[in-house]
């Protein structure tokens, strides 16, 4: 199984330079997990970018994936993480939704670089 971070579908929605580091993952939409809280993010991103249609899309295609909402069991295990890790809410919330469903996180985010179970690219400082 994969989950794509926001960023990532971020860079493979706007065409961006990583957008060919996700694409394997985004494109085998049967193994993909998709959290709800990436919903959010990128919606509200493309929506503020782009517009509603724009992030519609998005969305609709996103949904393709298995969504995986925000439970409680998650939420307590995502809080442990922030703690050991020092990772942001949203940050901890993904990783432990990765870690939980024994998924392969891809990303550019730099707080993820050298963990386990996470597949990195940099961020090309350009985009």
């Amino acid at each position: 199984m994969n989950l794509v971070d926001s960023c990532g579908w971020l860079e493979y929605f706007a065409d961006g330079p990583n957008a060919d580091f996700f694409a394997p993952a985004i494109e085998e939409m049967d193994q993909i997990l998709v959290p709800t809280l990436c919903l959010f993010e990128v919606y509200k991103r493309i929506l503020q970018q782009r517009g509603q249609g724009s992030a519609l899309r998005a969305i609709g295609v996103m949904r393709q994936g298995r969504c995986i909402d925000l439970t409680d069991s998650l939420a307590l295990g995502a809080a442990q993480i922030s703690m050991d890790l020092k990772l942001t809410l949203a940050d901890s919330i993904i990783f432990h939704t990765a870690q939980q469903h024994h998924a392969l996180l891809w990303t550019q985010d730099g707080h993820f670089k050298g963990l386990a179970g996470v597949r990195y690219i940099r961020k090309d400082p350009a985009s």
